[in-house]
């Protein structure tokens, strides 16, 4: 009979958010203060000894769905390569009232931040949209910002889902095992905007990872946040792979539609890209 697994704390979730920052800037995906992580703890964890001072916060959206639970979000400006050294310093404990409209926001003496990341809105809403419909007890989120996937949605022809996930899905067998949804595309909306939240919220329902055109990408995983970068990084080296092959003048084959079909199944993958 197997055991349920200890759920982790709050020790190794700030280890975890270290090391996907750490992650994301050695892809050349956070340049600066760019990218935020976040993380919806679906369980009692405590947080006032590494995180005291606190003060009443409202939500940038409702979120009854989070009532009496726990999101750890980046700082507004913060560096994603630092949490791994100080997270106290970079990450706020954002506690959900009953009302599902405002919040204790726990942080550190040593805090480096005046306001959480101003992408917040869209952190909270796939939350909130993930607990309400699939009653996920953990939900990590990262926003990155990853070159070559960046530069591919300043074309016209790659901004279109289909076609995207055809360039980007056939340089490697193991693309569509890992990215086996395939990578959602929305046209760029200004960041942080309603707008951008509620596209976002969308996506993310179909998709693990969407790309948003001319600015960067989202992704989720209800695992671990380190999972979620892996298919930030998934999708970046098919547009690596991508880009590398524009700039060669399009000489490359890339792996036909049949092979990326024996790879599924092969491992028993199920995907819409696979005809």
């Amino acid at each position: 009979m197997y055991s349920t697994p200890p759920r982790p704390d709050l020790e190794e979730l700030l280890v975890s958010m270290g090391a996907a920052g750490a992650r994301i800037c050695e892809i050349d995906a956070s340049e600066a203060g760019a990218g935020n992580l976040s993380i919806y703890v679906g369980w009692d964890i405590e947080v006032r000894r590494r995180f005291p001072i606190t003060e009443r916060i409202d939500l940038p959206a409702p979120a009854p769905a989070l009532a009496g639970h726990t999101i750890l979000v980046t700082g507004s400006g913060r560096r994603l390569r630092q949490i791994q050294d100080d997270p106290e310093a970079n990450i706020g404990a954002v506690l959900v009232h009953a009302d599902g409209l405002t919040a204790t926001l726990h942080t550190s003496p040593r805090r480096l931040f005046e306001k959480l990341t101003s992408e917040f809105n869209s952190h909270l809403g796939v939350h909130q949209d993930q607990v309400r419909r699939r009653g996920v007890e953990f939900q990590a989120v990262v926003h990155a910002q990853p070159m070559n996937l960046t530069y591919l949605s300043h074309i016209p022809a790659y901004r279109d889902t289909a076609a995207m996930n055809a360039r980007i899905l056939r340089w490697e067998p193991e693309s569509i095992v890992s990215l086996s949804a395939g990578v959602g595309v929305l046209e760029f909306m200004i960041p942080g905007s309603a707008e951008l939240m509620a596209a976002n919220v969308e996506g993310l329902r179909e998709f693990e990872i969407v790309l948003w055109s001319k600015h960067g990408v989202m992704a989720r995983s209800d695992v671990s946040v380190t999972r979620a970068v892996d298919r930030v990084e998934y999708a970046e080296t098919g547009a690596r792979y991508e880009y590398m092959d524009l700039v060669a003048g399009g000489r490359a084959e890339g792996l036909t539609l049949e092979q990326i079909g024996s790879v599924a199944r092969e491992f028993n993958i199920d995907s819409r890209w696979v005809h």
